[in-house]
């Protein structure tokens, strides 16, 4: 089946082009033990714009995409975040993006492999027709199953699917590995039995909480911690002015607090952080993408005595002095993706909240005209949305709702 779409490919020029595309159907395994299954046709409808399309179109300049092509093919049908209309199951969807031959593709092993739509051997969602395994396309909350229109408020809330449900998982992560860090801890100081101190080593390890990154990946896991730990001392750290959207955003909607350091330097910064949490962090995440993140916690001692630093920032180096670290009985963690219960968790959470805010939208004829433009020059440029998308096939979106 022919289809067009935009996708990515070796070309120092022109690595993302809009096209006529050959589809392919592959079967496919969404885990470890389960068969392979072909695809079933779905229509993407409403698609989202995403750090990752960035980085791999320069991957492509660099010719360096061989390895994320689908097996036999010279392209990459891009996109990984949005909604799609399953006409054989007359209900939209949400394409689980991560599947493959392993128990758990978001943390698969050695001798496991994995495929990931629109990013990794698998074509993704900017096309007018794809094919995607019939058990990874999730359904929406039942009081949607039946509509025929999506509101477009709705759309702009679940293209935050994939981002949010890694947000879950980063939750789920921070709480296991605190309970384990810190249990023996709380015994010792409350005097506690072991499963008391495992409930109270969960709670402490947001006591004093600090998200440095004012991005959606940040926003995400700060809604996490607050919809989970509703006495967590939150802050946000970040250079943008204290009357920004998204300042504005982790205020009022999050309930979280907020702090610009933009103009500071990083010794002052750190004060700054630790003054406004009252103490030092007991988790430091690190969202931001630079190497600021890594040196505040460490170098200028925000992240205190048996703290976590969740590294969740693509691109920087974390450093450390190995005294101080190994004293102070620190934990470096990450964990990125997500399980399809993860991804659940998220639609649900994500068709309730406000997070329709934080998008706004470029016209499909504008994007797919020149779509390496559309990313350098609207979608990520100084001065970008926070979050951009695009409706792709308006027949199946209600833009009065």
């Amino acid at each position: 089946m022919k289809t067009n779409g935009t996708f990515f490919t070796n070309d120092a020029e022109y690595p993302l082009r809009y096209g006529e595309i050959n589809l392919i159907n592959p079967p496919r395994q969404r885990l470890r033990g389960e068969p392979e299954k072909p695809g079933v046709e779905a229509i993407p409808v409403f698609c989202g714009f995403c750090g990752t399309d960035m980085e791999l179109m320069r991957m492509g300049q660099r010719g360096l995409l061989n390895a994320k092509f689908p097996a036999g093919q010279t392209r990459l049908i891009n996109g990984h975040e949005g909604v799609v209309w399953v006409p054989s199951q007359n209900r939209f969807a949400i394409v689980l993006i991560r599947g493959g031959d392993s128990a758990d593709p978001t943390r698969f092993t050695e001798d496991e492999t994995y495929f990931e739509y629109g990013c990794d051997g698998a074509d993704g969602i900017f096309c007018d027709k794809g094919y995607f395994h019939p058990d990874m396309l999730l359904h929406l909350p039942k009081a949607y199953e039946g509509c025929s229109k999506l509101p477009l408020s709705l759309a702009k809330k679940l293209v935050f699917s994939d981002p949010y449900a890694c947000a879950v998982f980063q939750h789920e992560r921070m709480c296991d590995i605190g309970e384990a860090q810190n249990f023996r801890v709380i015994m010792a100081k409350l005097k506690l039995g072991e499963a008391d101190a495992r409930r109270r080593a969960v709670e402490s390890t947001f006591e004093r909480t600090v998200i440095f990154g004012l991005g959606t990946t940040g926003l995400f896991i700060g809604d996490q911690i607050r919809r989970n730990h509703k006495n967590a001392n939150i802050l946000f750290v970040a250079r943008s002015e204290e009357t920004s959207k998204k300042a504005q955003f982790v205020r009022d909607v999050l309930g979280c607090d907020y702090l610009c350091v933009g103009g500071m330097q990083e010794e002052t910064a750190a004060k700054a952080i630790s003054e406004r949490i009252g103490g030092r962090a007991s988790v430091f995440i690190g969202t931001s993408g630079t190497e600021t993140e890594h040196r505040i916690a460490f170098q200028h001692g925000v992240l205190g005595c048996n703290g976590i630093y969740n590294s969740f920032s693509l691109g920087p180096k974390v450093t450390f002095d190995s005294m101080p670290f190994g004293f102070q009985n620190h934990v470096i963690m990450a964990s990125i993706n997500f399980t399809q219960k993860h991804m659940e968790q998220a639609i649900d959470i994500l068709c309730e909240s406000k997070f329709d805010r934080l998008v706004e939208l470029i016209d499909k004829n504008e994007f797919i005209i020149d779509p390496i433009g559309a990313y350098t020059e609207k979608i990520y440029c100084k001065g970008a949305p926070l979050k951009t998308a695009v409706i792709w096939n308006k027949d199946y979106i209600d833009t009065e709702k």
